[in-house]
């Protein structure tokens, strides 16, 4: 007994790999017997005792059954409780019917064995989750098909060499038992077109999305207020579009987005920096029980220590530009060129304020136009996830750095602040068409001053995506590829537009990471942030309008 309870924990870690290829291969046999030939002498025997229409009807739920076996193989493959319990479900229903189909007792052994054989396992699949969150991969749907094929082959095979195999296969085809044959191939290979199809657009089950009307809204507004470890895109919980957990004391949380199978934090939890590590587990956790794929974006260098401890891959996917607003001057010669476009900018008649959070409302209009204007130059409208967008209600939270020229709104930008005035940053950064020249870089230089003069330590320019990656021999493949879009990519993104552009301030530079539980999960995980990002491939195809309107400055659209 003490050498079965040691072996128990090693029973428990395989039991989902081996309940899966021992289900697999019932499901397989269940097919293959349903599109092969009865043995008479049985088949003869069971005429004699059941009716013809329950033996029609065995036959053809066996096949059914078999392929339903296929399937939940890849649940118990991703320990799905609720796949266990179809399993034993399905094994209970095809015992019988084994039996009333040509009295195939073999395989009635074989099932009632494996019934025994999993039902001691109840605690490997521990993975609370319904069926419908079970994810089936095309690769796993491309296999259930080939073996369904190659069921229906046999089928053929063994009926054109049975014992009455001298006749012709047309005049087999409309006897009894090649029509059952046929008729269970046909139910099943129906059952996995109909399975192939809702799960092209069945999506898991998830979390509810928290915005402005909900309570736990004003719970997420009151951690950003006080919160011991936030960053300035922390702010970005506000949109609207994100969803949460919350440590057990509530005041910590962690916001992500779900797209199909991928859940993707944005940045590392937010709030006390001694509930982070334990809240990063939580999501895993949670993730893993909804079958889902966990993935965490925009990771800082102070992030990696509590990503290790998960057993996540990492890759970089750029850096940041970060200013240190005590040592940033306008003055000498290195930054002539912006000394000269702030002052000339001045010189005709922009004026600088910033709105306290809530001073948006009297404005609104006039910051709609402006956000119009500039949304009419830019292709993919409105972003969402890890980008801002222009709704008066998240607009109205933040404070908000306004141009005017004339006394007219020509550009603004929304602040993103911390409460412990570490640093600052924007969201939104959007200018009109009667705009001067060169109006991001007043504005920015306009913002470094204010943010000094408010005690903030740093100014965040954003991130650079795909700034510098290695292409080196022994560099990982994604970092090959990311290097190579950045210096040849100017037609997909202006990726080193915007390096070059945010360069002029002198910014330390730091690394942002993406992670994941497996390196293979880190591409797909990217492509669902630019979807999540850009509102799906409609936002992705979406084109600026063709208007005739002045061009804007390239310094400015660099900046954004």
């Amino acid at each position: 007994m003490k050498l079965l309870r040691e072996l128990r924990p090693a029973a428990m870690a395989v039991a989902p790999l081996t309940a899966a290829a021992l289900t697999l291969a019932a499901g397989v046999m269940l097919i293959v017997s349903a599109a092969t030939p009865s043995v008479p002498r049985r088949f003869l025997l069971l005429v004699e005792m059941a009716p013809v229409l329950l033996i029609e009807l065995s036959h053809f739920l066996s096949s059914v059954l078999g392929l339903v076996l296929i399937l939940l193989a890849f649940g118990l493959r991703a320990r799905l409780d609720a796949a266990w319990i179809a399993t034993m479900v399905v094994l209970a229903l095809s015992l019988p019917l084994t039996l009333l189909k040509g009295i195939v007792w073999e395989e009635t052994a074989w099932l009632a064995a494996l019934m025994l054989a999993l039902a001691p396992f109840r605690a490997a699949f521990g993975r609370t989750a319904r069926l419908s969150r079970m994810e089936i991969t095309p690769g796993w749907m491309i296999s259930a098909a080939a073996l369904l094929a190659g069921a229906g082959i046999l089928g053929v095979w063994s009926f054109q060499n049975a014992d009455y195999g001298h006749r012709s296969w047309i005049s087999v085809m409309v006897e009894d038992d090649a029509a059952r044959a046929i008729r269970g191939w046909v139910g099943a290979a129906l059952a996995l077109m109909a399975f192939g199809l809702w799960r092209l657009f069945a999506s898991a089950a998830t979390p509810r999305v928290v915005n402005t009307g909900d309570a736990e809204f004003e719970r997420v507004r009151a951690i950003l207020a006080k919160a011991q470890a936030a960053e300035p895109s922390s702010n970005l919980a506000l949109l609207g579009d994100k969803r949460f957990i919350f440590s057990q004391s509530g005041e910590t949380f962690l916001m992500f987005g779900v797209r199909g199978r991928s859940w993707i934090a944005l940045g590392a939890p937010v709030g006390r920096r001694d509930e982070r590590l334990e809240l990063l587990w939580s999501f895993r956790e949670m993730a893993d029980a909804h079958a889902a794929r966990p993935g965490l974006y925009a990771l800082g260098p102070e992030d990696l220590p509590e990503v290790v401890e998960l057993g996540f891959s990492l890759q970089k996917i750029g850096e940041a530009a970060i200013v240190p607003l005590e040592t940033f001057s306008v003055e000498g010669r290195k930054r002539g060129n912006l000394r000269r476009a702030w002052r000339k900018a001045g010189e005709e008649g922009a004026t600088f304020e910033v709105l306290p959070p809530g001073g948006a409302y009297p404005v609104m209009d006039d910051l709609q136009r402006v956000s119009d204007e500039w949304l009419d130059h830019h292709a993919g409208g409105e972003k969402a996830f890890t980008m801002g967008a222009f709704k008066p209600a998240y607009v109205s939270e933040f404070p908000i750095a306004v141009v005017r020229q004339e006394g007219v709104i020509v550009a603004f930008a929304t602040l993103w602040i911390t409460g412990g005035r570490t640093a600052f940053s924007m969201d939104l950064m959007r200018y009109s068409d009667a705009a001067p020249k060169n109006i991001m870089d007043y504005l920015f230089i306009e913002l470094i001053a204010w943010g000094k003069a408010q005690g903030y330590h740093a100014f965040e320019f954003g991130m650079a995506p795909l700034a510098g990656l290695e292409d080196r021999p022994f560099a990982p493949i994604m970092s090959r590829v990311g290097r190579l879009l950045f210096e040849r990519g100017e037609e997909i993104y202006n990726f080193q537009g915007v390096r070059k552009y945010k360069d002029k301030y002198d910014p330390l530079w730091q690394p942002r990471y993406l992670a994941a539980p497996h390196k293979w999960a880190i591409p797909l995980l990217l492509a669902d942030v630019g979807l999540l990002s850009s509102g799906g491939m409609a936002g992705l195809t979406k084109r600026p309008k063709r208007v005739d309107a002045p061009a804007a400055p390239e310094a400015s659209r660099s900046a954004t």
